[in-house]
């Protein structure tokens, strides 16, 4: 069987894929296509429905539940690893709201926590995350929303930060913060997602195990090429989650959706939205 998986070509992504697509690990008969592109992009794969398995922003999996279940494993959640409004200057909460914000897309996890920090921002310009820095040096905007390894680089640009949104979840819930999961589509056979979901579970372990072995694809697709940041970054976003949601993790992420459904920014389901 032929699945088409998707997923970005950040390193936490290329880390704990590299096992899976490139023949590390034994698949059992499963063969992979890869689509590799930034996470809007694979939200709105999946919107389509045009992708069998894919990293997917935890905001758009909330209009998707119906498509796709989540698998237990690949989930990027953490403390501390939120994303970052920056600016080239302090700017009051007045300031956010009435000004023009660049974000990484609608249906990311990021737009989600800005709209709870800052329900009244109403300019939001769309772009792909790696352009938000330049856009707002540019003054093409008063602030940009970061993810990735743009959270490293920011202040080498002269950039800073006006807010952590990562510690305004954490702080309101304590909680970890739910970035992004894995997920599969629900019209395949049952066998097939668990099936998935031990790859994907061994392919994270692989990674953590060798990874040294994962250094020459995660290279070949960073945005940012040095060594350091490509190893903050994936210490930031790969962790025991992303082995297993485990109870704290399914509680975070439930938690997410009940405070979405609550502020009305996401649709009602009926749906179970985990893999089991």
């Amino acid at each position: 069987m032929k699945l088409k998986i998707g997923f970005s070509p950040c390193p936490n992504d290329t880390f704990i894929f590299d096992a899976l697509v490139n023949g590390k690990i034994d698949t059992e008969g499963i063969e992979f296509e890869v689509v590799m592109a930034d996470v809007e992009a694979l939200n709105k794969q999946a919107f389509a429905g045009d992708i069998d398995i894919t990293k997917l922003s935890y905001h758009a999996y909330a209009y998707l539940v119906k498509t796709y279940v989540l698998l237990d494993a690949g989930s990027a959640l953490g403390k501390n690893c939120g994303p970052l409004l920056i600016a080239k200057r302090p700017l009051s909460d007045a300031e956010v709201n009435n000004g023009h914000i660049a974000i990484p897309g609608k249906f990311t996890t990021a737009n989600f926590l800005f709209s709870l920090a800052f329900p009244e921002a109403g300019k939001k310009q769309e772009m792909v995350f790696s352009e938000i820095e330049g856009a707002v040096l540019g003054g093409k905007a008063d602030a940009g929303l970061i993810i990735h390894e743009n959270r490293f680089t920011y202040q080498q640009k002269g950039l800073i930060k006006i807010i952590d949104l990562g510690e305004f979840w954490e702080s309101s819930t304590g909680l970890p913060i739910p970035l992004g999961g894995i997920v599969v589509k629900r019209s395949l056979p049952s066998e097939v997602k668990l099936l998935v979901n031990r790859l994907v579970a061994k392919s994270v372990r692989y990674a953590l195990e060798n990874p040294a072995g994962t250094k020459e694809f995660v290279r070949s697709h960073s945005q940012e090429m040095e060594d350091e940041i490509i190893n903050e970054h994936i210490k930031l976003y790969v962790n025991d989650f992303t082995v297993s949601l485990g109870g704290s993790g399914r509680t975070a992420v439930i938690r997410l959706f009940d405070v979405a459904k609550a502020r009305g920014i996401i649709p009602f389901y009926e749906e179970e939205i985990f893999l089991n």
